[in-house]
């Protein structure tokens, strides 16, 4: 299964090196779980300024996908959970999936309204840079779980 994350904003820098980083490690690993390739889409928040702008690209990017609306609303799941949950996908027949994350006003009632999952990262706000990097390190951290290797000590 193909997974997709599609965000609002251009990284540079240390987080975007992070991102990049576990986006390899996760489409390498995912290999064996047959997660992947993931891939980074970036919406330029400069064409799209505004949410329901944004909230149209991110919906036209994830267009046949099962979508995970990153928002401080959804659901909070465990390590584990979330590994159970791309594997409930792809074992159902899902060929992709994307993990959507807003801008900066978070997401419009459309967007959240065609999630087949909503998922928050906790009660914390986190800067949509990390929020990145944590959701690329949760894909890969999936794979791990789902090939039985030690790196999710629990």
């Amino acid at each position: 299964m193909q997974i997709m994350i599609a965000a609002v904003g251009r990284l540079r820098g240390a987080e975007a090196d992070l991102t990049a980083d576990y986006l390899a490690r996760a489409t390498q690993a995912g290999r064996a779980t047959a997660l992947g390739p993931v891939t980074l889409q970036e919406v330029d928040e400069r064409h799209a300024r505004h949410s329901p702008a944004q909230a149209e690209r991110l919906l036209a990017l994830s267009e046949g996908c099962a979508r995970i609306v990153l928002d401080e609303r959804g659901r909070s799941l465990d390590s584990p959970a979330l590994a159970r949950h791309l594997a409930s996908l792809r074992d159902g027949g899902t060929r992709r999936a994307a993990f959507l994350i807003g801008g900066a006003d978070g997401h419009t009632t459309p967007a959240r309204e065609a999630a087949d999952l909503s998922l928050s990262l906790g009660p914390m706000v986190w800067p949509h840079a990390l929020a990145r990097v944590m959701v690329a390190e949760q894909i890969y951290r999936a794979t791990q779980i789902l090939a039985g290797t030690p790196y999710h000590r629990a």
